[in-house]
């Protein structure tokens, strides 16, 4: 079975929603992305095809949930903290994506993700051994993406 198939009935019953897409495209399907209210399939040929998703998706919480549309930083949790945190990060395609720690005179203190990452919602733990009492700065990049947010260690 190639082709693209959505289910609504977890699994019982599929339906096929390649239309319109030939049948060579359909057996060189390389990426579905969803986003917003659309649907894009990319083949190895080179091919986009883009749909509505309304027209061939009924309920999609499950989906939609797990490959994020934006990118986005979360605030730290617990914050303040001590000895250790957590932070979360989204992106919506893969992408090289950083994420580092500041005091509050610009020094970084140390970098928590340097490196490629795919798709999807992430939580990186940050523990601090030797670090003084008082305010941090995490920064977020991806892409043109970029975002900080402060946090607080209270020993």
């Amino acid at each position: 079975m190639q082709g693209i198939y959505v289910t609504t009935d977890l699994g019982n019953n599929w339906i096929d929603i390649t239309a319109n897409i030939s049948s060579i495209a359909a057996n060189h399907i390389r990426k579905i992305l969803i986003d917003g209210e659309y649907i894009y399939v990319r083949t190895s040929l080179g091919n986009v095809y883009k749909r509505k998703l309304s027209d061939v998706v009924t309920a999609l919480d499950e989906l939609s949930e797990s490959v994020p549309t934006r990118f986005s930083l979360g605030q730290n949790y617990p914050n303040p903290f001590n000895p250790s945190t957590t932070i979360s990060f989204s992106i919506p395609n893969s992408e090289f994506v950083s994420l580092k720690v500041y005091d509050v005179l610009g020094k970084e203190v140390t970098t928590l993700v340097n490196g490629h990452k795919t798709a999807g919602i992430y939580s990186v733990q940050f523990t601090t051994d030797n670090l003084s009492s008082g305010i941090y700065f995490y920064t977020f990049k991806a892409g043109n993406f970029s975002e900080t947010k402060k946090m607080i260690l209270m020993r």
